[in-house]
């Protein structure tokens, strides 16, 4: 029996020495993960068809508001959301003249139809690009599904301007002709942190335990601060993004974590607004989402924490 354990305790060190070069491994691969920073990004017109570049996150902003959604196999979703959004942004710019925008369509290697339904949008209204590609004052990301109503960006922009006017009048060197609002680093994520106790009621029991077990993990990671780091409803000044999207590694399930470890790292400062959201059918999380979270994690927490993940500033 002892001879037993001796093989079953030499076993599990194996896997548990295994499983830590595995993550050692793939985090100082991913060490290099933001080379896409410098690579040159083009884009094909969609009335030439020609290849154009990108504007660029370090140029001068030229947009009031750059909208930036990702999608992933949402050609079903994605339609109605874009929908209500154009809606909404053109109202807006009828009102006020002033009020300038672009809506940035990403199309994460879907395998459905979401490239043609994205590409008939850009045909429609314009070309599309990405976050590092924006030319807005103010970036806000949104998920594809429509579950936030995109009015609700007024919440986060109303807060941003109101930390900027604070940030601005401490600092006596400032001077009011040269305050731009692009040039103070601020976060703001849209939350449903106030849902909580009526979602938790109505949501499938291994969604409610994969939250549970995902903010847990979250505070040891990123530490406090952040209720819910998942609502895909967040906005960010121009210099903000400048800082945060050319560090960030993680591209899937928890670069939203990656954010405020970087903000905190910057000393960004990051709000929490609640924001309207409802359950649209379609969701991507699954069981399956759990093991996914808890590897990005792990390669985050060792990849800053031996320092084989550099950050730029």
């Amino acid at each position: 029996m002892e001879f037993l354990f001796t093989i079953l305790a030499a076993l599990i060190l194996i896997v548990v020495l295994g499983l830590v070069s595995v993550i050692v491994f793939e985090a100082y691969r991913r060490s290099f993960n933001n080379a896409h920073v410098d690579a040159p990004a083009i884009f094909e017109d969609p009335k030439s068809l020609k290849q154009v570049p990108c504007p660029d996150i370090f140029d001068p902003a030229k947009k009031y508001l750059s909208l930036i959604i990702p999608a992933f196999n949402e050609e079903h979703r994605l339609p109605g959301a874009l929908s209500e959004t154009m809606n909404y942004l053109k109202k807006r710019e009828a009102k006020d003249k002033s009020f300038s925008y672009e809506v940035l369509i990403v199309d994460d290697g879907s395998r459905d139809g979401t490239k043609r339904v994205a590409f008939d949008f850009v045909k429609k209204y314009g070309v599309d690009k990405g976050m590092l590609h924006s030319r807005g004052e103010l970036l806000l990301m949104l998920d594809a599904d429509g579950a936030t109503k995109v009015t609700d960006l007024e919440k986060l922009e109303n807060q941003i301007h109101a930390v900027a006017r604070k940030e601005h009048r401490g600092d006596s060197a400032a001077c009011d002709t040269t305050f731009k609002i692009s040039d103070i680093p601020i976060v703001v994520f849209g939350s449903r942190a106030h849902l909580e106790e009526k979602a938790i009621a109505t949501r499938k029991w291994y969604r409610n335990f994969l939250m549970k077990g995902f903010h847990l993990v979250v505070l040891l990671t990123a530490g406090p601060g952040i209720r819910d780091t998942q609502c895909g409803f967040k906005m960010f000044t121009r210099s903000a993004a400048r800082k945060l999207f050319t560090n960030i590694r993680l591209k899937r399930w928890c670069f939203d974590v990656e954010l405020v470890f970087l903000c905190k790292w910057f000393r960004i400062p990051v709000l929490e607004v609640s924001v309207n959201w409802s359950e649209i059918p379609g969701s991507k999380v699954n069981l399956l989402s759990i093991p996914n979270m808890l590897w990005e994690l792990a390669l985050m927490s060792v990849g800053y924490r031996t320092q084989m993940w550099k950050i730029n500033s």
